[in-house]
């Protein structure tokens, strides 16, 4: 037997596009390793700030397109990213790549819409409505579809702490009563909601107690990037088989 060579690490799967970031990400975020049974590689893009993934610049396009080509020269079979409004630059990743590119968990929201009955919406949870406009839905064929959009923008602690980077601490059980007000807003004021997604990869770590609250399926990009490891790396079924004839 020949083992194929090339990258100087083997068995890693899934490949990270990181902002530059230094506040705390709990278990849940994709940025938590701890938090899935296989392993990732991250690959930190300088300068890669949320203010300026929200506005957009432009300029980070090529950052973001050398650190997906070094990704997969490292042998990374699936590339994602941390911050849902890299869906952005999703068409032109994955055009850069020879491998499966999902850069948001808002590629599920066509996904989510086709599963749910005619009358309903899709729920979105966002870092920032007023930035989710419908350019970004159009990168994943999600801008024609019956969604209802809550932000947490106009949450102190998600503000001055993510959004802003005014102090790299944060008030865990503060976050969680503005993520689950703002949720419960959602459905409130939008109660045909179907299912959620969840934009912001900062909220995945309280999606359980979202689903508590609402009782709704729960969509963020955790559950999207177990979904793609499972599809790139196809295992064996075990278990009990039919008796041979």
């Amino acid at each position: 037997m020949i083992l194929h060579g090339g990258p100087n690490i083997y068995g890693v799967v899934i490949g990270v596009l990181s902002l530059e970031t230094n506040f705390p990400k709990p278990p849940g975020h994709i940025k938590n390793p701890s938090s899935f049974n296989f392993p990732l590689v991250y690959k930190i893009v300088k300068g890669a700030t949320v203010k300026r993934v929200l506005e957009p610049d432009e300029a980070l396009l090529q950052q973001f397109i050398q650190a997906a080509q070094e990704l997969e020269a490292e042998g990374v079979k699936a590339i994602t990213g941390s911050c849902g409004f890299l869906v952005l630059f999703q068409r032109e990743l994955a055009n850069a790549v020879t491998i499966p590119v999902f850069t948001s968990s808002l590629i599920q929201v066509p996904l989510v819409h086709s599963m749910l009955g005619q009358n309903t919406k899709v729920g979105i949870l966002t870092g920032n409505k007023s930035s989710l406009t419908k350019e970004y839905l159009a990168k994943v064929g999600a801008d024609q579809i019956p969604i209802a959009i809550e932000g947490l923008e106009g949450q102190k602690e998600f503000r001055e702490v993510i959004l802003e980077g005014k102090r790299p601490d944060l008030n865990i059980d503060k976050l969680r009563g503005e993520v689950l007000s703002a949720a419960k807003h959602l459905y409130a004021t939008n109660p045909e909601i179907g299912a959620l997604v969840l934009e912001c990869t900062d909220l995945s770590y309280f999606a359980p107690a979202i689903q508590a609250e609402l009782s709704l399926p729960i969509f963020d990009l955790t559950s999207l990037t177990e979904m793609v490891y499972l599809a790139v790396v196809r295992k064996t079924h075990t278990g009990i088989m039919p008796k041979e004839l």
